[in-house]
């Protein structure tokens, strides 16, 4: 990979994933600068990856090759008028921040700009996460690939054809881990409760949810209702625990979480 000097600006848990990815995939430290007002984050950054930090987004975004945009969206007009008395027809922008459209950017920077917008989640940090990618037609092939490699690094990416989509990358992929957290702490707090060390039951219900994921992953031939079905047999205690699930509409549940999060991304759009 291109040794690209890349600056965050932002240094919060998304970006943090993002620069263990790097960092882990064998990109250079001194390649990498993140800005923050919070010194406490930047020291950690520091410590555990050795990469150069700051607290001057001017200064960091002057020398960079790319841009990470990893700040709030209330905040993204803030730091693109900080950053619009430079010139920035040179670099690659890339955003991860929910619900900010492309061409609000550019009203941002007060200058066109090259821009691609990411929704990565935080498995990024480990390397076996998800980042959905969408760039618009005046952006290059080489840029593409630049960002697609550097994303790369954190797990699998996927292209979106329309902007819109990327609220269904928000809603799939994401938020989706807290979802699934979510789910593992009712498991556990259940087992604990029947008498379990929470302990075990935390590493019983890891585990589970490891190995369904990558039966899911390693079996592509076949249907998420087939894999279900052959863990279900009929009249047995995993139907019971299904069929409850089933009477408490747990799908219905699940479609309007997600149908709410992607409506909070559409109303973040507005205000932002």
């Amino acid at each position: 990979m291109s040794q690209k000097k890349v600056c965050f600006i932002g240094a919060g848990n998304m970006a943090r994933s993002i620069i263990s990815g790097l960092i882990n995939s064998g990109y250079a430290p001194e390649s990498i600068t993140a800005s923050n007002p919070s010194q406490p984050k930047l020291d950690a950054l520091n410590k555990d990856f050795g990469i150069k930090v700051t607290n001057d987004n001017v200064g960091a975004a002057a020398t960079a090759d790319v841009i990470v945009l990893g700040v709030k969206p209330h905040l993204m007009q803030q730091v693109g008028e900080q950053l619009s008395g430079l010139d920035l027809s040179t670099k690659l922008i890339i955003t991860i921040a929910a619900g900010v459209t492309a061409k609000r950017y550019s009203d941002f920077f007060k200058q066109e700009i090259k821009l691609i917008r990411t929704m990565p989640n935080t498995p990024t940090q480990i390397g076996v996460g998800l980042t959905g990618l969408f760039a618009g037609n005046d952006i290059s092939a080489d840029n593409k690939s630049l960002c697609e490699s550097l994303m790369a690094t954190g797990g699998e990416v996927i292209w979106v054809d329309k902007e819109d989509d990327l609220n269904q990358v928000i809603a799939l992929a994401g938020s989706s881990p807290a979802y699934f957290f979510l789910f593992l702490e009712s498991m556990v707090a259940s087992a604990v409760k029947g008498g379990m060390p929470e302990a075990s039951a935390r590493e019983m219900a890891q585990q589970a949810a490891l190995g369904a994921a990558l039966m899911a992953k390693q079996n592509p031939d076949l249907s998420l209702a087939q894999l279900r079905e052959n863990v279900t047999s009929k009249g047995g205690t995993t139907a019971q625990a299904v069929a409850t699930f089933e009477e408490g509409n747990l799908r219905a549940l699940v479609d309007n979480a997600m149908t709410n999060c992607i409506a909070r991304a559409q109303e973040m759009a507005k205000q932002y």
